[in-house]
């Protein structure tokens, strides 16, 4: 069973060699929507920019990652907010809750 962990390595490192898989992308959007309230910021933050990186828009998990970045907000660090709202402005995807 995939755990946040898993759920962000495995994305992260699809993005990171430049591999679109769109099966994979949505077959782990939905195991990350289900386990999204076990993810570290570290974790989402990695999730967020490898769905960017490849451009593979997830709009319902951004959505639920915004509240889940506001939750954490005290717990992010630079690099992690950085990369949080790269891929929101890389996907055009407006989270006015997160950013405003």
């Amino acid at each position: 069973d995939f755990n946040s962990q898993a759920i962000a390595n495995t994305v992260w490192a699809y993005a990171k060699l430049g591999y679109p898989s769109t099966k994979l992308f949505d077959a782990i959007l939905q195991k990350a929507m289900e386990k999204l309230d076990g993810f570290k910021s570290q974790e989402i933050a990695n999730t967020v920019w490898a769905y960017a990186r490849l451009g593979h828009s997830a709009p319902e998990l951004f959505d639920a990652i915004s509240q889940k970045m506001i939750e954490k907000i005290n717990t992010i660090n630079k690099q992690g907010i950085a990369n949080t709202v790269w891929a929101y402005a890389k996907l055009g995807h407006s989270a006015p809750e997160l950013f405003d």
